[in-house]
């Protein structure tokens, strides 16, 4: 293990506890939630109250952290989150899932917000790339061994519920009993949409569609497979696949981009996923591995998307603009993810389950569109002038805040943009 990694080691744990838990509690309440006989509008709904009790989280959570500090704030955000998810396996109701997982979505942001200004102020300027890898890889690894928990015990019992509590005690015990000096105020987070869109209008649209699409996936892919007959384990294992192969695909995508107009690279994997849906929602296969094999594609192409329309749009801004236009692009991305399951479950209810196929091959065909309309008025930018490629937690897995941005080795080295 590198020897700049020990220092923030147990935050890292920490971290790792959080996402098996945000993992778990993600895919476990669909599943659950199908078995109850949820409505697709519920079910969809879930994925929309947690996205927007997260971006608020987003703009709230640091003015709470200045109140009471980074130690007390953490410790009640955690454990509202942990009473929040064990209430959720003893009040099994549609309302009282959709009001605490909004909670969960803003503490969920307070969290991580805190565990990632940590990890800034921890790192140096020469362990900040290995420490941002690091990260990205716990957070992945994370979600996939929470999805996997799913398919091992009974989700018609309160086991799960539990032991994403468990998980969550646990996340939260590195931060509190750390000994180490709290770090600076969280950055105020800012918003500012039409400059966004000046500076690409690519990834402006593109973000938000892909936001669109993988927030309507992430949220129902569980509700459709159950829906089309797969058994709670194959589902855990279907997910998982469609993470790691987002995951995979990021690095040729990445260093292909780096080589030709991002704006093509984006059409090209946006026309894939497009494909893979319409086969999905052509076919309408029944077959497991038939399901798993264009999922799996879908997956793969729809998650290697976010981080080059990011890398398209920081290569028209100043170095020194890097957190602040990421950021933005990270909160638009949660605004996309708020809309995507809250159009995604009618459109099952009145279309059946494949139809949630059609909501993101629209989303991506809209990227293909407009990637392409938009090469045709903005020349390229040369090879030697582009922002470095650097992968991102995949779309499927919850939300990042803008403080982890500062992990990124792009962001400027003296912290001024904090």
């Amino acid at each position: 293990m590198p020897r700049n990694i020990l220092p923030v080691l147990s935050l890292l744990l920490g971290t790792l506890f959080l996402f098996l838990g945000n993992g778990l509690q993600g895919l476990l309440l669909p599943v659950r939630g199908t078995l109850e006989g949820y409505s697709n509008e519920v079910l969809g709904l879930l994925g929309t109250t947690w996205a927007g009790g997260f971006v608020a989280g987003c703009f709230v959570a640091p003015i709470l952290v200045r109140r009471i500090g980074h130690v007390r704030a953490f410790s009640g955000f955690g454990a509202v989150i942990c009473l929040n998810v064990l209430l959720t396996g003893i009040v099994v109701h549609d309302v009282a899932w959709l009001s605490l997982r909004a909670v969960t979505g803003f503490c969920t942001a307070g969290t991580s917000m805190i565990i990632e200004s940590w990890l800034n102020e921890r790192a140096t300027n020469e362990s900040r790339g290995a420490i941002f890898s690091f990260y990205i890889a716990i957070t992945l690894l994370g979600v996939v061994g929470g999805q996997l928990l799913v398919g091992l015990i009974d989700v018609s019992t309160p086991i799960l519920f539990m032991i994403c509590g468990i998980l969550y005690c646990i996340a939260i015990l590195p931060t509190t009993l750390s000994t180490a000096a709290s770090p600076q105020p969280l950055k105020r987070v800012s918003l500012d949409l039409p400059g966004l869109y000046r500076n690409s209008p690519v990834s402006f649209v593109g973000i938000l569609m892909i936001g669109i699409a993988n927030g309507a996936y992430g949220t129902l892919v569980a509700v459709f497979a159950a829906q089309a007959g797969l058994h709670q384990g194959t589902i855990a294992v279907m997910v998982s696949i469609t993470i790691f192969a987002g995951a995979i695909m990021q690095f040729p995508a990445g260093r292909l981009s780096d080589r030709m107009d991002r704006r093509y690279v984006l059409a090209a994997l946006s026309s894939l996923s497009a494909l893979a849906a319409v086969l999905l929602v052509m076919l309408e296969p029944m077959n497991v591995y038939v399901i798993i094999v264009l999922v799996a594609i879908y997956g793969a192409a729809a998650n290697a998307l976010y981080p080059i329309a990011v890398a398209h749009a920081n290569d028209f801004a100043a170095p020194e603009d890097f957190v602040k236009i990421s950021g933005g692009l990270l909160l638009l991305f949660g605004i996309g993810t708020i809309i995507g399951p809250t159009i995604g479950g009618p459109v099952m209810t009145h279309f059946g389950p494949h139809a949630l196929f059609a909501v993101t091959a629209l989303a991506h065909v809209s990227v293909v569109v407009h990637a392409i309309l938009r090469s045709r008025i903005r020349p390229a930018i040369a090879t030697a002038d582009k922002d470095n490629y650097t992968t991102a937690p995949t779309a499927t897995a919850p939300l990042a805040t803008p403080e982890s941005l500062m992990l990124d080795p792009r962001a400027p080295a003296d912290g001024e943009a904090r």
